[in-house]
């Protein structure tokens, strides 16, 4: 395998670009040159004496590494929790544990959680982190050092809740900032971490929480707060028939219009699920470019519905796919979210709903477009940054599948080959290069422990 620093052709594998033609060679290269960039991309076995380090990808399909719309890493510490509960009632039984997060916990989160993402062919994650303990410490340091860690492209947002039960919302009153406290913490995230620059690793986004935890202050200032600063603006947005009921009784419209009266519809704007959206939040999204990030499997576990992605598509607005956080889909698998929207698309609209290979744009140049970044990454093209998945599909459970797509889509997760990240190497033959597993199981289950104990100590949890 090329180490990082050396130029690497990849030949002899399936090539499925996602370019703006959705070009594929049944059997082509891929050329990334020593600074992470890719150079040459092209049908058979690719450029030869070259002094690059050649991979035999033979019986390999070569991709666009897989892009995570929306997640909440912290959330991996608390697995297995309320696992028959409504949305509404897993909320308000985790809000009070997660109250009791710390440096330690989120650290081992974001790391644990990182890692499986890169061993599921994610290359690119953002995470909505909306949780801040006042005696937790720098929570969103942990995130950013665990994402260096793993060596994942990483958008963290800086999430907030401004709005407790006794305001009428949902978190409780010790989970929640004042406005003041998130807008300072919000700018200053921005100003710490956010490099715009091409080859960037690490972007910063706004994200309050949702319609039922901030107030109306808080996402006008926000809003303004991001464009500002000149980053993404995201949140949870019609997740639920609760969440439209509460917009309907207190702002007198459905979840889409109460956003667009708060100045949160536009290209930089993206939402959590989408599920429950009439025709004319649908349009009014895609006249403004507003995206998507559709999380099939949590939206099943939590029962909140499935969203309208063919519909959305038609339209033109833009959706890309997100694990959501490990505590509402435990699998946190990115490849399986391509797998389940497709599904899930086909039992709400019929089997023309969604085909493989839009499963699998979504997934990449799809969630690229949703944060902002399908400039640089989320297609296999000359001079976008070489983030890329190599999925073996010889071997028993894919071998006779006669489309490699569907191989990828609709069989088992095959094992990954390689993961680049910036021409670096991640994963190789379905192992992490950057961390040890077992280190990190070791470590999750100690945080969790810790948590857990603390929250039964503090009466939060029976």
């Amino acid at each position: 395998m090329a180490a990082a620093g050396s130029s690497l052709v990849i030949s002899g594998c399936t090539v499925v670009t996602m370019d703006g033609r959705r070009t594929e060679h049944a059997s082509g290269h891929v050329v990334v040159d020593a600074a992470g960039r890719i150079t040459a991309v092209g049908a058979g076995g690719g450029p030869t004496g070259t002094g690059a380090r050649v991979l035999d990808g033979t019986g390999c399909v070569l991709t666009p590494g897989l892009v995570n719309t929306h997640h909440h890493l912290y959330q991996w510490v608390t697995r297995g929790l309320a696992v028959d509960a409504t949305l509404f009632q897993w909320l308000t039984t985790l809000y009070p544990v997660w109250g009791c997060l710390d440096e330690e916990s989120v650290s081992a989160a974001a790391r644990a959680g990182l890692g499986w993402l890169a061993r599921t062919g994610c290359t690119t994650s953002m995470d909505h982190h909306y949780v801040f303990p006042r005696a937790g410490g720098d929570l969103l340091a942990a995130e950013v050092e665990a994402a260096r860690t793993i060596g994942l492209r990483f958008m963290p947002t800086r999430g907030s809740m401004d709005l407790g039960r006794s305001a009428g919302g949902l978190p409780p009153d010790h989970v929640v900032e004042d406005l003041d406290t998130i807008l300072a913490a919000t700018a200053e995230a921005v100003e710490r971490y956010h490099d715009p620059s091409p080859d960037s690793m690490l972007r910063i986004g706004v994200a309050p929480c949702s319609p039922f935890s901030v107030t109306r202050t808080l996402l006008q200032e926000a809003a303004q707060l991001a464009r500002d600063k000149k980053v993404r603006l995201h949140t949870h947005l019609a997740e639920t028939l609760e969440e439209q009921a509460y917009c309907q009784e207190h702002f007198g419209c459905g979840p889409v219009q109460y956003m667009e009266q708060v100045g949160w519809l536009g290209q930089d704007v993206w939402f959590g699920h989408g599920i429950h959206l009439d025709d004319q939040a649908v349009r009014s999204m895609a006249a403004t470019g507003t995206g998507v990030a559709h999380c099939p499997s949590s939206n099943a576990r939590l029962g909140a519905g499935i969203a309208r992605v063919r519909d959305l598509r038609d339209a033109g607005v833009p959706v890309g796919v997100g694990v959501d956080g490990a505590a509402s889909n435990e699998a946190s698998s990115l490849l399986e979210e391509a797998r389940h929207a497709l599904l899930m698309a086909r039992a709400r609209g019929g089997p023309l709903a969604l085909s493989v290979r839009d499963a699998l744009e979504i997934a990449t140049i799809g969630g690229a477009r949703v944060l902002g970044w399908d400039d640089q990454i989320g297609s296999v093209e000359v001079g976008k940054i070489a983030d890329l998945a190599l999925w073996r599909v010889d071997t028993l459970p894919h071998a006779d599948i006669v489309d490699p797509v569907a191989a990828l889509v609709l069989g088992s997760q095959p094992p990954l080959e390689l993961v680049l990240v910036g021409g670096r190497p991640v994963v190789e033959q379905d192992r992490l290069l950057t961390a040890d597993e077992d280190d990190l199981a070791a470590r999750s289950v100690r945080a969790t422990r810790r948590l857990l104990e603390r929250a039964q100590d503090l009466g939060v949890l029976a």
